[in-house]
């Protein structure tokens, strides 16, 4: 006659896994009982066999027992827990990987820098919680000067995301972008000639042209001429103003962007340190500002309008 049921020994003989352990799985609900024998004995059923092997292959991966659980009684399919397991060790290594990059920060250095670099990485090893932060401060900071989709445009630039494969020095200027931004007084982003000229509705269209050209020119390595990118940059501006395109506009527009924000050593620094993070994709707004600056001059110097 066909066996139909096992004892718990039967069953950690055939397994190799130990009676203790398999009586823990069927206290806990993992190995549910078949029937009892004359003795009062647990005996189990065929399917006790398939799911030990299950168990025993879910920790062999370290998955908690309690997710074991939840797999083989079937509130969460294996597949969900290969995706959810995959991304858990994504987080952890790149935790791992700022590990080791703030700890080659520490260590490739004079020593008498260590403990004032120990001090700035210190503020970013909690990375989800340091990323919301610098998007805070900078939704706090431009909310009130320019509509919605370029505020969220401009904050991605401002705060980018930590680096999944840091080096020391990428892991370094990402830290010291929070000290730069917890610094008192620290600068604010917007221009206060800007303030004014937010509700105009070609505005930041026209700021956006500027900007695609002032990049293709300096990924060209063009120096800063006078051309299209300080035509779109100076038409934003007048018909904000509702000025005319004249000499006598470029000339006011120019002492006034050269006293602005775009030149504050700390946003140069701010935006070098973005261009570390993040390998120096994106554009650096000061770079592209005191191009245009010059440009804007440039086109001063040339025929009247």
């Amino acid at each position: 006659m066909t066996q139909t049921t096992w004892s718990i020994g039967e069953l950690a003989e055939g397994t190799g896994v130990a009676v203790k352990t398999l009586r823990y799985y069927s206290d806990i609900g993992l190995l549910p009982v078949a029937a009892r024998s004359a003795g009062g004995h647990r005996r189990y059923g065929p399917e006790a066999w398939e799911r030990i092997r299950l168990i025993r292959r879910l920790r062999a991966l370290d998955t908690p027992i309690a997710t074991v659980a939840r797999v083989v009684t079937g509130e969460c399919s294996l597949h969900e827990l290969v995706e959810t397991e995959l991304e858990a060790v994504q987080e952890r290594l790149v935790e791992l990987r700022w590990r080791q990059a703030t700890l080659r920060a520490l260590d490739d250095c004079p020593a008498g820098e260590r403990l004032h670099r120990l001090e700035v990485l210190s503020r970013v090893q909690r990375l989800p919680q340091a990323h919301r932060s610098l998007t805070d401060h900078w939704f706090r900071e431009l909310s009130g000067t320019m509509p919605r989709h370029r505020l969220e445009s401009m904050v991605a630039m401002l705060s980018p995301e930590p680096p999944h494969d840091p080096g020391p020095d990428s892991a370094l200027a990402y830290a010291e972008l929070h000290v730069l931004v917890s610094t008192p007084a620290f600068t604010r982003w917007t221009q206060d000639h800007e303030q004014e000229m937010r509700d105009a509705p070609a505005f930041y269209a026209e700021l956006d042209d500027a900007a695609a050209l002032t990049a293709a020119a300096l990924s060209k390595g063009q120096p800063p001429h006078a051309g299209a990118a300080v035509d779109a940059f100076v038409s934003a501006h007048a018909r904000a103003r509702r000025e005319l395109d004249t000499p006598a506009f470029r000339s006011f527009l120019h002492g006034l962007v050269s006293r602005s924000s775009g030149f504050d050593p700390r946003l140069e620094r701010y935006w070098a340190l973005v261009g570390t993070v993040t390998g120096g994709r994106g554009l650096n707004m000061t770079v592209a500002h005191r191009w245009l600056t010059e440009g804007l001059a440039k086109s001063l110097a040339g025929p009247a309008r």
